[in-house]
């Protein structure tokens, strides 16, 4: 069951992108409620907006790093994160050869047949956990 937008205006920044983005941005938020109602110690998940796109956070547990989902230049629709963190390179180098990125910050996606509930899901159970849980070792 998906959860209601948290606000009018969560919902009015998911409307505005085009049909294909909005597909596959709603696909994310779906994936982030779903891994967070399996993710016991991340504790309840707030939708919020930061930046004017909808994120979402650990707000009593405090063990994760923030998820945003929103539109970049570079693809129709992005999963993003802290771009300081360590859950890029985490991901990259426990999927190597799936995804495009930008950077350290984000996930980049053209289809919503893209958003995979395995691989996406561990990123955002990643950040989910994010101050709670040991890196991953990471080969330089």
């Amino acid at each position: 069951m998906t959860p209601a937008f948290a606000t009018p205006e969560i919902e009015a920044a998911f409307a505005a992108s085009d049909p294909l983005a909005r597909e596959g941005l709603l696909r994310l938020r779906q994936l982030v409620f779903e891994t967070a109602a399996a993710t016991p110690e991340a504790g309840r998940v707030e939708e919020v907006l930061r930046w004017g796109q909808p994120s979402y956070v650990t707000p009593e547990t405090k063990t994760g790093s923030t998820v945003r989902l929103g539109v970049p230049k570079g693809a129709r629709f992005a999963l993003f994160v802290h771009c300081q963190s360590r859950l890029i390179p985490e991901f990259a180098s426990a999927f190597p050869a799936w995804d495009r990125f930008e950077g350290t910050r984000a996930v980049l996606f053209d289809d919503p047949r893209d958003v995979e509930p395995l691989r996406h899901g561990w990123l955002i159970k990643r950040a989910l956990t994010y101050k709670i849980r040991a890196p991953l070792d990471i080969p330089a």
